[in-house]
């Protein structure tokens, strides 16, 4: 007879997801993992298959639950004017209210070994496209009187100060906060 997990596999996830989005994945070390989410070595290796296993499925969860939720209002069919300053505005508020801000999980990941791995690499291009997308449709929707190339510069630059911001953060929240401020005067300027 087969014994089943008994324990709660998306709380497990979440528990981990924080740990590596706070710690980083190469920091992070099994027995924090088994703190962390009250599993032992072998279950996270029965249940994960590996520390990375564990992972992939932390990076999974913080999709789903993290960044869509906060890109949602920039994917929908019909984006609001204002959709994009309130993202980066929403950003702000989170970075000032976190005790200590990680920053965006996968663009940490991006400074580590995992960097190299094809699938790691894969799963954080899809999501920078993810993004650029939703900032695109933001700034055609505040933006609509302006050219094609203006508002590919526009989103260029929103892009990369949002990701920017993402890093900053872990050093220097007022820098980071400063940067989408900007990023949202470009957005509103003329």
């Amino acid at each position: 007879m087969t014994r089943t997990a008994a324990f709660d596999r998306e709380t497990v996830i979440r528990a981990a997801r924080d740990v590596f989005w706070r710690e980083g994945y190469a920091e992070t070390a099994l027995p924090t993992l088994e703190k962390a989410t009250g599993l032992n070595r072998s279950s996270i290796y029965n249940s994960f298959g590996s520390k990375r296993g564990l992972f992939d499925a932390a990076v999974d969860n913080y999709l789903d639950e993290v960044v869509r939720p906060r890109l949602r209002p920039l994917t929908q069919e019909s984006v609001e004017p204002t959709a994009l300053s309130d993202y980066l505005s929403g950003l702000s508020k989170a970075f000032e209210k976190l005790e200590s801000a990680p920053g965006c999980l996968l663009v940490n990941a991006t400074g580590t070994t995992l960097a190299h791995d094809p699938e790691v690499c894969r799963v954080i291009t899809n999501y920078l496209e993810e993004l650029r997308s939703a900032v695109t449709a933001g700034v055609r929707a505040a933006k609509p009187h302006l050219d094609s190339p203006a508002q590919s510069r526009l989103v260029d630059a929103i892009t990369a100060m949002t990701i920017s911001s993402f890093t900053l953060v872990r050093i220097d929240r007022s820098q980071a906060i400063r940067t989408l401020d900007t990023a949202r005067k470009l957005l509103t300027a003329g």
